[in-house]
C-alpha cells in the first residue's frame, strides 16, 4: 500500500502537467481561432505553430493549420496538410473535398477530379458531383462533365445552375434535341424559370424551331426577364420566320443591353436592309460591325458584300466593295455576279465579260450562277461584236 501511495504522489506532479499542457493547448487553439475569424491568419498560423510536436500527429491542429492556409490563399500549403490528414484519416469526407476544391484552385484539374471522386466514393454529395464536372469542363472533356452533372441532377434536380450548365454543354455540342429535352426535364416543376427557359429558346432557335423559340422567349418578356439572350434570340427567330419588324425591335433591345456583339450590329444591318430602310442608316450599322470585327477575312469580305449593296447610287464605290469582298474570300464568288451586272448597267461589257469568264473559272456547272454567267458572257460578246471590238 505505501508503495503505490509513493508511485502516486510521484506521478502527480506529471499528471498536473500534462493537464496543464491541454489546457494551454486547447487555450491556444481557440485564439487561434478568434484570430482566423477576423482574418488575422498569419498570427493564427504562428499561434498554431507554437503547438507542433514532431513525435504527435494532432489531427486538430493540423485540421486548423489546413484551414488558415486554404483562407489565406496558401494554396500549395494548404494541399499539402489536407494530404497528410487524408493520409491519416482516409475515410473523413471532409478532407477530401477540401483536396478537391484546394486543386481546383491551383487549377489543378485532374487531381482536383480524383479528389472529388474519392470523396464521392465516401457519400454522394449532389454539390461534388458538380464540382467534378466543372473540372472536366475545364479539361474541356465535355461527356465526362455532363455525366457528373447528369448525377448531380439525379440527387437533386432543382438544382437550377447545374442544369443551366448541363444544358449550355449540350448546346454548345449541337446536341439541341438533348438540351431541349434536359431543359423540359427541369421545366416541368418549374415552366417559367428566368434561367432554364431562355437556354431552352436557344436550343429551339439552334435546331431550326423557330416558333418553339419564340414561345418560350416571349413568354420570358411577358415576365419580365429583359436579358440579352431573350432579345437576341427573339430577334433572331423573328427574323428566321421573316416577321422582320419584329426583329428589327428585339434586336434594337438588345443592343440598348449589350452593344460589344459585332454579330448583332451586322444583323441589324441586314434587318434594315430587307426592311428597305435609309441605304444610310444600313452603312451606319455596317460602321458599327465593321468597327468591332476583328480581323477574319471571310467576315470582312461579307461586311464589303453589304457595304456594296447597301450603295446602289454609287457604282464605283459598290465594284470597289465587291472587288475587296472577293479578294479577302476567294468563296464570295458571287461578287464577280454583281460586279459583272454593274458593269452591264454601265455598258462596260469588256469588263463585264473580264467578270464573267472569272466565274466560270471557279463556279460550278450546272448551277444558276453558272447559267447565269453563260448568257451574260453571250450578251457580252454579242455588244462588243456589235461594237465593233
Amino acid at each position: 500500500m505505501r508503495l503505490i501511495l509513493t508511485i502516486l504522489l510521484a506521478l502527480a506532479p506529471l499528471a498536473m502537467q500534462a493537464q496543464d499542457s491541454l489546457a494551454v493547448r486547447s487555450e491556444t487553439i481557440a485564439q487561434a481561432r478568434r484570430l482566423k475569424s477576423i482574418y488575422k491568419i498569419d498570427e493564427a498560423v504562428n499561434l498554431l505553430s507554437t503547438l507542433f510536436n514532431p513525435d504527435v500527429f494532432d489531427e486538430e491542429l493540423f485540421m486548423e493549420l489546413a484551414d488558415c492556409h486554404f483562407q489565406n490563399g496558401d494554396y500549395p500549403s494548404a494541399a499539402g496538410t489536407y494530404y497528410l490528414l487524408s493520409t491519416r484519416f482516409p475515410g473523413n469526407v471532409l478532407y477530401k473535398i477540401r483536396q478537391m476544391q484546394i486543386y481546383g484552385r491551383m487549377k489543378a484539374w485532374p487531381q482536383s477530379i480524383q479528389a472529388g471522386k474519392e470523396a464521392l466514393q465516401l457519400d454522394s454529395i449532389p454539390a461534388v458531383y458538380t464540382y467534378v464536372g466543372d473540372a472536366f469542363k475545364q479539361l474541356e472533356q465535355p461527356d465526362s462533365a455532363i455525366l457528373y452533372y447528369r448525377r448531380s441532377l439525379a440527387l437533386r434536380p432543382n438544382n437550377e445552375a447545374t442544369a443551366a450548365k448541363a444544358v449550355n454543354i449540350l448546346i454548345g455540342g449541337k446536341d439541341y434535341d438533348g438540351a431541349v429535352f434536359m431543359a423540359d426535364a427541369f421545366l416541368a416543376s418549374d415552366p417559367d424559370n428566368t434561367l432554364i427557359a431562355p437556354l431552352k429558346g436557344i436550343a429551339c432557335y439552334r435546331k431550326g424551331d423557330y416558333d418553339s423559340a419564340i414561345d418560350v422567349l416571349e413568354r420570358q418578356k411577358e415576365l419580365g426577364n429583359d436579358i440579352y439572350p431573350v432579345h437576341y434570340y427573339l430577334g433572331q427567330s423573328y427574323w428566321q420566320t421573316k416577321t422582320v419588324y419584329r426583329a428589327e425591335k428585339e434586336l434594337m433591345a438588345a443592343w440598348q443591353i449589350d452593344s460589344s456583339d459585332v454579330n448583332l450590329a451586322y444583323s441589324v444591318a441586314l434587318v434594315k436592309a430587307e426592311m428597305f430602310r435609309d441605304p444610310e442608316d444600313i452603312r451606319i450599322w455596317l460602321d458599327k460591325a465593321w468597327n468591332m470585327v476583328q480581323p477574319d477575312p471571310e467576315f470582312l469580305s461579307r461586311l464589303h458584300m453589304q457595304y456594296a449593296k447597301s450603295c446602289p447610287s454609287s457604282w464605283n464605290e459598290a465594284i470597289e466593295h465587291y472587288k475587296e469582298a472577293y479578294r479577302l474570300n476567294p468563296k464570295a464568288i458571287s461578287a464577280l455576279l454583281n460586279m459583272a451586272s454593274i458593269y452591264e448597267m454601265r455598258k462596260d461589257w469588256k469588263k463585264a465579260l473580264e467578270c464573267y469568264e472569272s466565274y466560270l473559272k471557279v463556279g460550278r456547272p450546272g448551277t444558276k450562277g453558272y447559267e447565269y454567267a453563260e448568257r451574260g458572257i453571250a450578251v457580252a460578246k454579242q455588244e462588243l461584236f456589235m461594237e465593233g471590238k
